[in-house]
């Protein structure tokens, strides 16, 4: 319906995917509304809209302005959609219960019977705690700083099985925190977080590591607007739509990331692929010189390889939180394993291999000082453990570009 004025109402709004999620579902307008809590009232009696999702921090304060809510909606007290019907009273359904509930059906676990907490206690720790009993789940603990339950008697709950995470923690542009450590729960057997940037947070890297399923909020955000969507238009939407979706987002926000021995061509498929996609393209060499404000070779004289690992690391923590970018990295950036959830919380590692002989030296310390073939079996099994995706580069560039931008789909 081309004729809908729709979009996201809030108090203050960064990026937001939601228009570009809605623009893949219907062809209606929809922008992003920043209203103070002064202008809520004559913007939602009299602004010309017809349909609104609500975010922070008027999900509830929206809920005296509705004429009718869904037994979702009311039973939350909380709502995320407002669509005004033809006599212009006002809808308020909660589609975030219904996106979380999605996340838990397609996790491949039945939360039935099983002991589930709760991590945080604002509006989606509701939402959250509402779908979990909702599919059978008991008991349901919300975990909060303050209360009964709280992070300083976790040992108390060390029989939970699932695990939700609500709270803000790991999100952008705080990458790497987490409200717990798994290690805490050796019954776990499933790991919600609704946090969707970046794409795997801590908590999820850490279930990844322990082998736990889990699954973070981007299908969780995908569904809600799906369902947001349906209200607006009042059509149908299959689910089919979710998972094209979910694929495009995580196909444009995932980093390209090169990783592979020094004089591999990193540097070069970097900018050709930044090119061809129109992707911003860094270089992780030359964001550590600039930090150091001296050439690689002057840090290695002055540091020592340790001492620039080190200098590389706090430059791969930032570019690692980025967002559909190409990053070209220094050939041993592998020889940490702190720096692969660095990498790998966004995006999809690439082994670029070539043959030995044809690596050049020159302005490479480490390829100066030490044998190649030695250093490449050194490194060889820590390539291939931080590689989603390996493509030899021994033909042309074009050629190893396409092979790369056909491997990603």
């Amino acid at each position: 319906m081309p004729g809908l004025k729709c979009g996201l109402l809030g108090e203050k709004l960064g990026h937001s995917y939601s228009p570009q999620i809605h623009g893949m579902l219907a062809g209606y307008e929809y922008k992003l509304y920043e209203k103070s809590r002064e202008e809520l009232e004559a913007f939602l009696l009299q602004g010309d809209w017809d349909g609104l999702n609500v975010t922070i921090p008027y999900k509830k304060a929206v809920v005296p302005y509705c004429a009718a809510l869904s037994p979702m909606a009311e039973r939350l007290g909380s709502v995320n959609t407002l669509v005004r019907r033809a006599d212009g009273s006002l809808f308020g359904d909660n589609t975030d219960a219904y996106g979380f509930e999605l996340l838990v059906r397609r996790g491949g676990v039945s939360v039935a019977g099983k002991k589930a907490l709760v991590l945080g206690s604002g509006g989606a720790s509701v939402t959250v705690r509402a779908v979990l009993e909702k599919l059978g789940a008991a008991p349901v603990l919300v975990i909060s700083r303050s209360g009964e339950d709280n992070y300083g008697n976790l040992d108390r709950h060390a029989d939970a099985r699932i695990i939700a995470n609500t709270t803000p923690l790991g999100m952008f542009p705080n990458n790497g925190a987490a409200a717990v450590d798994l290690r805490l729960f050796p019954a776990c057997e499933a790991v919600f977080d609704v946090v969707y940037n970046p794409a795997r947070t801590a908590l999820l890297l850490q279930a990844e590591e322990l082998g736990i399923p889990h699954a973070g909020g981007l299908p969780m955000l995908v569904a809600q607007a799906k369902r947001s969507s349906e209200l607006f238009t009042g059509g149908s939407i299959g689910d089919g739509e979710i998972d094209r979706i979910v694929k495009a987002l995580r196909r444009e926000e995932q980093n390209i990331i090169l990783i592979g021995m020094p004089g591999s061509g990193k540097s070069t498929v970097a900018r050709m692929l930044g090119e061809k996609l129109g992707r911003p393209v860094y270089e992780a060499d030359a964001e550590v010189e600039k930090a150091q404000g001296r050439s690689i070779p002057a840090i290695f004289d002055a540091q020592g390889e340790a001492g620039f690992r080190t200098c590389e690391t706090a430059v791969l923590r930032e570019l690692g939180k980025l967002s559909g970018a190409v990053i070209s990295t220094g050939g041993g950036c592998v020889t940490r394993e702190e720096n692969y959830p660095l990498l790998h919380q966004n995006g999809v590692l690439v082994w670029l291999r070539r043959e030995l002989s044809v690596l050049p030296k020159e302005g490479r310390p480490l390829s100066l000082k030490n044998d190649l073939e030695e250093m490449y079996r050194q490194r060889k099994e820590q390539y291939a453990r931080f590689a989603d995706l390996t493509v030899d580069n021994d033909g042309s560039l074009e050629e190893t570009v396409e092979q790369i931008v056909r491997a990603l789909g």
